[in-house]
């Protein structure tokens, strides 16, 4: 069966049925599922029910997979482990942690504006989401469309923006919220901050972005509290209704997202509650590579 898509958004997102996750897609569809993702964004995917090892399949059909923040602390001959990123409020015994653990605490990050791997360089595209249990209430997630937002920026703001480009470091969110001495020197220095230019150009559908969120930290030749404001006033306006998708989480679902045009965050939910979802990312890779040959082409 074909990939259908359904639009659940006027800007972006569409719902995506046809495909089952769990086996090897054809090249034509991995194809599909590329040119879908250029136009809405963020693609949900129903009623996958899928083990670690397919997920994972899955996601490296769309390039080499990205550990993240996972290579804070880890040897880089360990960071091959780390295939799939627990997304969850659970310790090792497989019960929700206590709200003052480390774990917990640190996921509260996510709850903020955000897109996966800003602070890396080459960057990352896909993120892949997969729900497997569920609080009773909350731990929604929502979605911006930074094109849209783009878009709609007036025009003295697209003046303004022209040319600054903006710092980007893995723990400023984390730091945000806990403070700078929870990070030792040696965790700060695991990934050093990158710059990504405040207008972007998304790869795949050639539209601009407005590429802010909140691994942005300051702004390159500006004053840091002017370019602190500046940053937190165009994320005011990437992030309004206009240009925001919630997502409802059902067991089962996969959510994907292009993390060049998109921001994301979690919501609140009970944290004595279990919420468990998996996460794959995906290192960006040229446009127009094929599905068995984009690791040639990325060499």
């Amino acid at each position: 069966m074909p990939l259908e898509l359904r639009p659940l958004h006027p800007l972006f997102v569409a719902e995506a049925r046809g495909l089952d996750l769990s086996r090897p897609l054809a090249a034509a569809e991995v194809a599909a599922v590329t040119v879908a993702m250029d136009k809405y964004a963020v693609l949900l995917f129903p009623g996958q029910r899928l083990s670690e090892p397919e997920q994972v399949a899955f996601a490296r059909q769309f390039g080499p997979l990205n550990p993240g923040l996972k290579q804070i602390g880890r040897q880089q001959e360990r960071l091959q482990e780390y295939t799939a990123i627990d997304i969850s409020n659970l310790g090792d015994d497989g019960k929700p942690l206590p709200r003052d653990s480390r774990k917990v605490i640190s996921s509260l990050a996510n709850q903020l504006w955000h897109s996966d791997s800003s602070f890396q360089a080459p960057a990352v595209s896909y993120s892949m989401l997969h729900a497997l249990r569920l609080p009773s209430w909350g731990g929604e997630t929502e979605f911006c469309d930074l094109r849209a937002a783009w878009d709609a920026l007036p025009d003295r703001l697209k003046a303004r923006v022209e040319g600054l480009a903006a710092e980007h470091f893995a723990l400023h969110s984390r730091m945000t919220l806990l403070g700078d001495d929870q990070y030792t020197a040696e965790q700060q220095a695991a990934l050093p901050a990158v710059v990504w230019p405040l207008k972007r150009v998304h790869p795949g559908s050639g539209r601009t972005a407005l590429f802010v969120g909140i691994h942005a930290r300051k702004i390159l030749g500006m004053g840091l509290a002017e370019g602190k404001m500046l940053l937190l006033d165009l994320l005011e306006h990437a992030t309004q209704p206009a240009f925001r998708w919630t997502h409802r989480w059902t067991v089962g679902d996969l959510v994907m997202w292009d993390n060049r045009c998109t921001l994301h965050r979690g919501r609140a939910y009970d944290l004595s509650e279990v919420r468990e979802l998996r996460r794959t990312t995906t290192d960006e890779v040229p446009v127009g590579a094929t599905p068995s040959g984009w690791a040639q082409a990325a060499e």
